[in-house]
């Protein structure tokens, strides 16, 4: 195992910028897990971070490091769900958690390096290695504890089965259409208006029709911004405004009216993560405005989404494919949220994030929801030139990925250049932001 420290100084052009985080510096804890093979395979997986504690989160992975090194590649590819159990399951690291913050940010990085070992040894991309999963696999991934009094694995199973008579036909869907998208790229709140402006119009030249602005920290401000916004992409397109937990619960809910002439879709976390009976009573106020609530990306696990959906305080689900503890954690919300009839929408803000969820969509459309209706998944236009199979979208949609593994394999020279804090970037950005 080895695990690096990559940044990338954002914040220079404010890109990422939202009303909680202002000066982001996209960054991830990167792990590569090799094998004894001859032929050099090796997984790569990481956890994203804004910058300072990325190093928090490297040292975390490495605490993790005795419960995977020396371990057959058989542990993982014949129980995957029985690993995933092994890796939260440790007494000692458990008790940082349980299941959430930096250690479970760790578990992500190191549950995605493994998956994409798995596809590489296989010859497929992620998508494709789960979609060709039997439904009783699919459900041996999940850890079930905590979550059977919303959907027990026979229940989830019976739905997956429904679905498998026609899971070629929707792989055969995306390989020819993709799976939509919506831009953040025009609405980051560091931006000037005629950034925006320009912005808009490039993102509907190249296909889009669902677009997301921050908001959040003057509300005459967002009120023209979002203005501009809708003047700029028409009444029929989707509009989506995003708070970054910002808010109050009544404040959330007086700011978000402010707004309701503009008819965003979603009001996407509009207070804290963890607030799950404030996040339903905000629901209940916007449904009358055919406003919905969104939240995910700073979901600590399962069990919150769980809650989210029994209380009925999401229309939205937005995973997020780091946050959660990698790839077995996401099907579990996929199947919940798919009990619950609500789509998921997946949280893409990052460096590394388009990457992996345009997988875990399109797994969740062939293999769980079968069903595209109210689903988009976010897209930025951010770092992609750094990985040897970045994602690839067309008429604003994703490109169903062909190369094998995750996508998330960065360029030697981007890892050497960005690692923080000796690469050659930061040995020479102005200010070294993240720096202590």
């Amino acid at each position: 195992m080895r695990v690096l420290d990559i940044r990338f100084p954002t914040s220079l052009s404010l890109a990422g910028s939202d009303a909680m985080n202002k000066d982001p510096d996209y960054s991830a804890a990167y792990v590569v897990i090799s094998t004894d093979r001859d032929d050099g395979i090796e997984g790569h997986g990481l956890a994203f971070t804004i910058g300072r504690g990325n190093d928090v989160v490297v040292a975390a992975i490495e605490a993790l490091r005795d419960l995977t090194i020396g371990q057959e590649v058989s542990a993982f590819t014949s129980a995957p769900g029985a690993f995933w159990k092994h890796l939260t399951g440790d007494s000692q690291l458990r008790w940082l958690g349980p299941e959430k913050g930096v250690i479970h940010m760790a578990t992500a990085a190191v549950v995605n390096a493994l998956w994409d070992l798995w596809g590489k040894l296989e010859g497929k991309p992620l998508w494709k290695l789960l979609s060709d999963l039997s439904p009783a696999r699919i459900v041996e991934l999940v850890d079930w504890r905590y979550l059977t009094d919303a959907l027990t694995p026979d229940e989830a199973q019976a739905m997956l089965e429904r679905l498998v008579p026609t899971r070629a036909a929707r792989e055969n869907e995306m390989l020819r259409d993709g799976y939509p998208a919506y831009t953040t790229s025009a609405g980051w709140l560091g931006y000037s208006d005629e950034k925006i402006r320009r912005l808009c119009r490039e993102a509907l030249a190249d296909g889009f029709n669902h677009f997301k602005l921050k908001v959040g920290a003057d509300q005459a401000d967002d009120v023209r911004r979002v203005a501009i916004v809708r003047e700029e992409i028409g009444p029929s397109r989707s509009l989506m405004v995003d708070a970054n937990q910002r808010w109050d619960v009544a404040q959330a809910i007086e700011w978000t009216r402010a707004l309701a002439s503009f008819k965003p879709l979603w009001i996407e976390e509009p207070t804290s993560p963890d607030d799950v009976l404030g996040h339903a009573a905000i629901a209940r106020a916007l449904e009358p405005l055919g406003i919905g609530v969104a939240t995910g990306e700073h979901c600590q696990n399962r069990v919150v989404f769980k809650q989210l959906l029994q209380a009925k305080a999401i229309a939205y689900c937005q995973i997020d494919a780091c946050r959660l503890g990698g790839v077995n954690e996401v099907v579990a919300v996929q199947l919940l949220a798919a009990k619950f009839g609500i789509p998921v929408c997946p949280h893409a803000g990052g460096v590394g994030l388009c990457e992996y969820v345009q997988h875990e969509s399109l797994f969740d459309y062939i293999c769980v929801s079968g069903s595209l209706a109210g689903r988009v998944t976010e897209f930025v236009d951010h770092l992609h030139e750094h990985f040897v199979a970045p994602c690839v979208l067309r008429n604003g949609r994703y490109q169903a990925p062909r190369a094998a593994g995750t996508s998330i394999t960065m360029k030697p020279a981007s890892l050497a250049e960005h690692t923080f804090p000796d690469g050659s970037v930061w040995r020479h950005a102005p200010g070294r932001r993240t720096e202590r």
